[in-house]
């Protein structure tokens, strides 16, 4: 029977996947698509505002800023490690929060009803992603 080897000497990937740089590396990349848009939204201001606004969220500015609190801190707690099960949490609500708002493919006519079901379907994915993560940060 051969036998199983447990240094990453003899497994590269055990190497790389073990390393501290490639956790941050993976939760920087899990995390791109709400920093980025937290990002995004604190650089043109206006058209966070106008977002919100588009999907009936007023204040919209009150929204924008709650939106790029919640984009920026939750991102910054998984990338960081500390508290990842608030952050994911609080990602995972709202990514869970713009199905309804954002992405309603139900009240939707062909060709868009498809496009925003795989939408939503992405982001059910992306809430098993950040539930991976506050599982596996304990």
């Amino acid at each position: 029977m051969a036998s199983v080897q447990t240094n990453s000497f003899g497994n590269p990937v055990s190497a790389i996947t073990g390393a501290t740089w490639f956790g941050y590396l993976a939760r920087i990349v899990l995390t791109f698509m709400f920093w980025g848009s937290g990002l995004s939204k604190i650089i043109d201001f206006q058209a966070g505002v106008g977002e919100m606004a588009h999907f009936g969220l007023e204040p919209a500015a009150l929204f924008n800023i709650a939106t790029i609190v919640t984009q920026l801190v939750g991102s910054a707690l998984i990338i960081l490690n500390r508290w990842t099960w608030l952050g994911a949490g609080a990602l995972a609500v709202f990514t869970a929060l713009t199905i309804p708002i954002a992405h309603n493919f139900w009240a939707m006519e062909e060709p868009f009803k498809t496009m925003e079901f795989h939408v939503a379907m992405e982001h059910i994915t992306v809430i098993g992603a950040l539930m991976v993560v506050a599982w596996k940060s304990r």
